[in-house]
């Protein structure tokens, strides 16, 4: 997996690319946190992701409930099918702010 960091002013948009799965969603929670403090919105495009196991979707919802205290938006734009299909089969596409 691969994450990129773009910042446009407070606006931080996280790209991510390959797999979201046990081994590396350790590493998005890394990113996501030390990144905390510097922005008031987060945009995760995942344009490049192939997959997301229930490791990665913990890691959203995660993220999500801890920015909701802070009043810091939180989106995912670019699905692809397969994980779209994935946060419908779980549930996740109606917890998700997805665009």
């Amino acid at each position: 997996m691969n994450i990129k960091k773009n910042y446009d002013g407070k606006e931080l948009t996280l790209i991510v690319e390959g797999n979201i799965d046990t081994n590396t969603s350790e590493i998005l929670t890394d990113e996501i946190n030390s990144e905390i403090g510097k922005f008031n919105s987060l945009i995760m495009d995942f344009s490049g992701v192939e997959y997301i196991s229930s490791a990665g979707l913990r890691v959203l919802i995660s993220t999500k409930k801890k920015l909701k205290k802070e009043e810091i938006t939180f989106v995912i734009k670019n699905i692809n099918e397969t994980v779209n299909e994935i946060f419908k089969m779980s549930g996740f596409d109606k917890l998700l702010d997805i665009i």
